[in-house]
């Protein structure tokens, strides 16, 4: 069941009171999961049950996206705030130094806790931030497109398509390696919230001049990447390897760029290798 907290935070514009949606499940040692740039917290529902077998999770809806209000006026979307908000989360729920484990856009911002202490290890999959230019332009250009897509569609013609492997291939075939594994409710419930992410556009600004290269210390790190990705081109696997010289870096062969659905179990010991 999903939950909303608020609570203070510290943000680039002074504290502020943000709220944040979540839902937590299983028990043991937190970890803390976080979705990417125009996706939910469902985006883990394929490897949430197989997680809970050793910990507690917490998957968390990114404030602007999913059902996580947006940000008040004038704080700005940037690695640090967000960083900073999901720290103040952590604190409200009394999470001491979770593990935490994020895809994309949340793999960033879980490196990002790695290096300020909040994590107690990482696992990163596709994370943004090791692009080039030409690479970032590239992918900025596939989230806005898949963007405008969702929005020109009527609801009906949504639902029509997500009945079919064909139809749920046209809609998330840019992110999944394998979409006809999704299921036709989570395509529909995936593709509105992508039309409907609050924080979309301020988190593509934000993230024009982002490159992570500050290293993470002290903390297992892991970096996997789909062979299968078409947004953020496994190739920037490397220059993360080389960014973090003391991360394990992870090949998921027939993987997408979101590849908890593509293969659960992959995933699953991936973030439980890194967690032990």
């Amino acid at each position: 069941m999903t939950t909303t907290v608020s609570f203070t935070a510290a943000t680039a514009v002074g504290p502020r009171e943000v709220s944040v949606a979540y839902e937590r499940t299983g028990s043991g040692e937190p970890l803390l999961l976080i979705h990417g740039i125009g996706h939910h917290l469902q985006a883990w529902d394929p490897v949430t049950r197989i997680l809970t077998a050793d910990h507690e999770v917490i998957a968390v809806d990114l404030p602007g996206f999913g059902t996580s209000p947006a940000l008040p006026d004038g704080v700005p979307y940037d690695l640090p705030t967000v960083a900073s908000v999901l720290g103040a989360f952590c604190a409200e729920l009394g999470l001491d130094r979770p593990h935490v484990a994020g895809n994309s856009l949340g793999g960033l911002l879980a490196l990002e806790l790695g290096r300020t202490g909040v994590a107690r290890s990482v696992t990163a999959l596709s994370p943004a931030g090791f692009w080039n230019e030409p690479e970032r332009r590239y992918a900025f250009g596939t989230l806005r497109a898949m963007r405008r897509a969702a929005l020109a569609m009527p609801l009906p013609v949504i639902e029509r398509l997500s009945r079919s492997a064909a139809g749920r291939a046209v809609l998330t075939s840019t992110i999944y390696a394998r979409p006809g594994r999704r299921s036709p409710e989570a395509v529909v419930a995936e593709t509105l919230a992508l039309r409907e992410a609050t924080g979309f556009h301020a988190t593509m600004a934000a993230g024009r001049g982002v490159s992570f290269d500050l290293g993470v210390k002290g903390v297992p790190v892991t970096v996997a990447w789909g062979t299968g990705d078409r947004i953020l081109l496994r190739r920037q696997g490397i220059r993360a390897k080389r960014a973090l010289p003391d991360a394990r870096l992870v090949r998921l062969p027939g993987c997408g760029h979101v590849p908890m659905n593509d293969d659960p179990a992959l995933v699953s010991r991936v973030i439980l290798d890194t967690s032990r």
